[in-house]
């Protein structure tokens, strides 16, 4: 897991926990670099499912299958850094739907860009609008889902720019939290469910477009630095041609004596 995915899914449980939730299942739960169960408010019951057997592993689910768990029975259902390798995520994304209880939240954190790595595939990146179109979705099928929060977020030291995004199942209750996880960080392309006819910090950028813009900026600025000290040389090699003329022209007057 890398440095944004552990630090981002903190702001969620802090942000977003209720008193009253008790059961919080991971999808992608294997404990490779880190484990999102680290945020986990004591006294909850956590289950981590994953493909295959594994540190952190609590249940193991085939591909594609749907998961053993009945209908409205969880409080919260995160997963980070697993929908990218799931050749058909938004299936997955209605199971986890279809287990919560009214008012209960899925977070999901996937990267909008950066390296290609198969575990065992990797097939997806996600865009600022990939949130809305997971909740339409779960509408058409008949789950009742709606986007409260997703942006892209600004890349940490391991260079992942993640869309993060955060579902309600809806519920007659209120909807409850004590902040915006993109409050936290540096963020683009923010929705919000309280201001849902804009995106805030909206750009056409993108975190890797604005680092490229970055560089070549900074390349010309080099160029134009390298071109200076070329014209310096220039000048100072045509200087010292000078002087060296100067410098030769008595031995140059004495040979044409001698050669008379």
């Amino acid at each position: 897991m890398h440095d944004t995915a552990y630090a981002t899914a903190r702001l969620f449980f802090g942000l977003y926990w209720q008193p009253g939730f008790r059961t919080v299942i991971e999808l992608g739960s294997q404990n490779v670099n880190g484990t999102l169960r680290d945020h986990c408010p004591p006294g909850a019951h956590y289950v981590g499912i994953d493909l295959e057997p594994g540190n952190g592993v609590d249940l193991v689910v085939a591909p594609g299958q749907p998961l053993p768990l009945a209908d409205a029975s969880v409080d919260v259902a995160v997963t980070s850094s697993a929908f990218e390798h799931d050749p058909c995520f938004w299936q997955t994304f209605l199971e986890l739907v279809r287990v919560l209880r009214p008012g209960g939240l899925v977070y999901v954190n996937a990267p909008s860009n950066h390296h290609f790595h198969r575990y065992p595939v990797d097939c997806w990146r996600f865009y600022p609008d990939a949130g809305h179109a997971l909740a339409i979705w779960a509408q058409r099928n008949g789950l009742p889902a709606e986007l409260v929060e997703s942006f892209i977020g600004r890349p940490g030291g391991d260079g992942w720019a993640d869309f993060v995004a955060v579902f309600r199942k809806a519920s007659d209750a209120p909807q409850r939290r004590t902040g915006r996880i993109a409050h936290h960080l540096e963020a683009l392309n923010a929705y919000d469910i309280e201001a849902p006819a804009r995106l805030e910090f909206e750009t056409r950028d993108t975190w890797d477009t604005r680092r490229a813009a970055g560089l070549e900026a900074l390349l010309q600025d080099r160029e134009r630095e390298l071109d200076a000290a070329r014209d310096e040389i220039a000048q100072l090699a045509a200087r010292i041609d000078a002087l060296e003329l100067a410098a030769a022209a008595p031995l140059l007057t004495r040979l044409k004596r001698w050669t008379r």
